[in-house]
């Protein structure tokens, strides 16, 4: 397996880690509050440090940094609340589903290209993955996927547009800078607990070693997505992120025992396993 593939891999499984732990805490815990604030104390120093002393400046990139923090912002926000509605099943997917809008995003302002079987793999892959969010549909699901395929589309948009060119010049730096993003999302989180509890810190938590490895995985994943996609196109590498959605799919029917409409989301897992397969021919 190339570099770039054992990144992807390894982004997938820390990807639907952090996921899986977020969902199945409760609901008092505030679970991402807590994920998001050991990733900023773990890693932070490191994006703060690039901020200081390897980012050149420009009323452009300070607009699209804030830009990214707050589509961030909102992103983890629904996020929290989508959790609260549905199943890791549902959820997930939704939250993984815009590798056809990085596709035309990459074609038209990054000059990528992609292959016939690539396009026809994610083709095959979005569609299963309208099949996983058409379950959801008329019940408490359905809720959770309106809130979180807006958001999620708009954060692939606004966040990763600087990042996804192999050959920009300040590639290493960028991925960094999406600590700047979760510390925007944790100070939204913040205010929501406030809000929701009148206190500024959550009441209960979930167990530190849950926190420290949530931390890890939400930031990890992200930058080995973003190493990876310096020598794959942008869109091959979103659409192989998928996997975590059979993964995930499996782990809530078979683990975690949600088994609201299972066949419809077993079936969905099949057809964005056929694209991946496709996507790699």
């Amino acid at each position: 397996m190339s570099e770039a593939g054992i990144a992807v891999a390894a982004s997938v499984l820390m990807h639907v880690a952090w996921n899986i732990m977020a969902r199945h805490q409760p609901c008092e815990a505030f679970a991402l509050w807590w994920i998001l604030l050991a990733h900023l104390v773990m890693l932070g120093p490191w994006g703060v440090y690039t901020l200081l002393h390897e980012v050149n400046w420009t009323p452009a990139f300070a607009t699209l940094l804030l830009t990214s923090a707050a589509a961030n912002a909102v992103y983890f926000m629904a996020l929290r609340r989508a959790y609260e509605l549905a199943p890791v099943a549902l959820v997930y997917p939704l939250v993984r589903s815009s590798p056809f809008l990085i596709a035309l995003w990459s074609m038209l302002f990054l000059h990528e290209s992609l292959r016939g079987n690539e396009w026809l793999g994610i083709a095959i892959s979005v569609a299963g993955l309208l099949v996983m969010a058409r379950s959801g549909r008329h019940n408490d699901d359905g809720r959770a996927a309106l809130r979180v395929d807006r958001h999620a589309c708009h954060q692939h948009l606004f966040t990763d547009r600087p990042r996804r060119h192999r050959s920009h010049p300040q590639l290493r730096r960028h991925r960094r800078l999406h600590h700047l993003g979760y510390a925007a999302s944790w100070a939204a989180l913040t205010l929501d607990l406030r809000r929701a509890t009148g206190a500024w810190i959550p009441y209960s938590r979930p167990r530190t070693a849950i926190i420290a490895a949530g931390g890890l995985c939400v930031g990890l994943a992200y930058a080995l997505v973003i190493h990876a996609m310096r020598t794959l196109p942008s869109a091959v590498v979103v659409a192989y992120t998928n996997a975590g959605i059979v993964i995930a799919t499996a782990m809530s029917i078979f683990v975690f025992r949600e088994k609201r409409r299972w066949k419809t989301r077993a079936a969905a897992a099949i057809a964005i396993s056929l694209g991946l397969f496709t996507l790699g021919g």
